[in-house]
């Protein structure tokens, strides 16, 4: 394995539907997969990444104190593994300015919505009683800022009228397994970083909504 591969520590929460992607795109893209990290221990995450000998590493939140006592340890626990890159791929915790600050640039994550829009959580259905006819996931830095780092690329799906949160929640799905790898493959590659908290892309200062690709048919 050649040490110029990008090393990334995935952090999950889940089934891990996202890290099987990226794990699939690492058999043939500049990025390893360093470790992967689980708050909760029946993660079913974790059973993809040990079929794949995948180092794993499990830390209760709940036997933490308050949040910087986990993050803290948290930090000391990925810092093993010196990544360049950290990938969120359905990490269900809220992380400290301390973690954002200590990983300054290098954590990205994937939001079910077209940000700035439907920040937070049951986006999907969120959506639907909102009437609206296009939805979509993005990948984002991530900043202080609850889902409100810098936007780096987008995919849409059309809502048609038979849709459920559930149908939606599929068709984002595999939009998601499309554009998490491709980001993290441009992140790997040395062309995509943030600076002035805005993202980039070969040096070029990507637009609000980042860069966005064509609606499936």
């Amino acid at each position: 394995m050649s040490s110029s591969r990008c090393s990334v520590v995935v952090l999950i929460s889940g089934n891990g539907s996202n890290l099987q992607a990226l794990i699939d795109c690492s058999k043939h893209a500049n990025f390893v997969i360093s470790a992967v990290v689980s708050n909760r221990a029946d993660a079913y995450g974790l059973v993809r990444a040990k079929a794949e000998q995948i180092p794993t590493i499990v830390l209760d939140h709940q036997r933490f104190p308050d949040r910087l006592a986990f993050d803290t340890q948290l930090i000391q626990e990925i810092d093993k593994f010196n990544p360049r890159l950290l990938v969120l791929a359905g990490f269900m915790r809220i992380l400290s300015e301390k973690f954002i600050q200590h990983y300054n640039g290098k954590v990205i994550n994937i939001h079910p919505s077209l940000l700035p829009g439907y920040r937070g959580t049951n986006t999907h259905q969120r959506v639907l009683d909102a009437g609206e006819k296009v939805h979509g996931v993005s990948v984002h830095f991530v900043t202080e800022e609850l889902d409100g780092g810098p936007v780096i690329l987008q995919a849409t799906v059309t809502i048609e009228k038979a849709d459920t949160a559930s149908m939606l929640e599929e068709k984002i799905h595999r939009q998601e397994h499309q554009i998490y790898p491709e980001v993290v493959t441009l992140f790997a590659d040395n062309r995509l970083q943030m600076k002035d908290n805005r993202a980039w892309l070969d040096e070029r200062l990507l637009p609000q909504h980042g860069y966005r690709e064509q609606t499936p048919s």
